[in-house]
């Protein structure tokens, strides 16, 4: 399972969420998009898209999952440091690697990170 996780602001494009994506490495071989329960809606058209499907991250699923960046912003609100890279680790299952820390689009607006697990 490769997972692409994603943090995003109220408002961002596709055009920034594609971005972001792009600049995380791509979706060549993403088997499963995620984020926050909250936000998942905010996924929907960049999975229909892409083909993928969409996951939805409880809170509680985020808390704690240790990642490379860190935000006080997310780490505030969610209890881990990037909300990109916590969602795809949560989602990707035990024992999921980052393949490298999360990328942002050039507005700011959205974050994503790649992790690879064998759920």
């Amino acid at each position: 399972m490769i997972v692409a996780g994603f943090g995003f602001r109220s408002g961002a494009s596709g055009a920034a969420l594609r971005e972001a994506l792009a600049r995380a490495g791509g979706a060549a071989g993403v088997t499963h998009l995620a984020t926050v329960q909250g936000k998942a809606g905010g996924l929907a058209d960049l999975g229909r898209e892409l083909g993928l499907p969409v996951i939805a991250v409880p809170d509680a699923a985020l808390r704690g999952q240790e990642t490379v960046t860190q935000s006080q912003r997310v780490a505030a609100r969610f209890g881990t440091g990037s909300l990109a890279e916590a969602a795809a680790l949560a989602a990707a299952g035990p024992g999921a690697r980052l393949r490298g820390p999360r990328a942002v689009s050039a507005d700011g607006m959205a974050t994503a990170a790649i992790a690879e697990g064998a759920a």
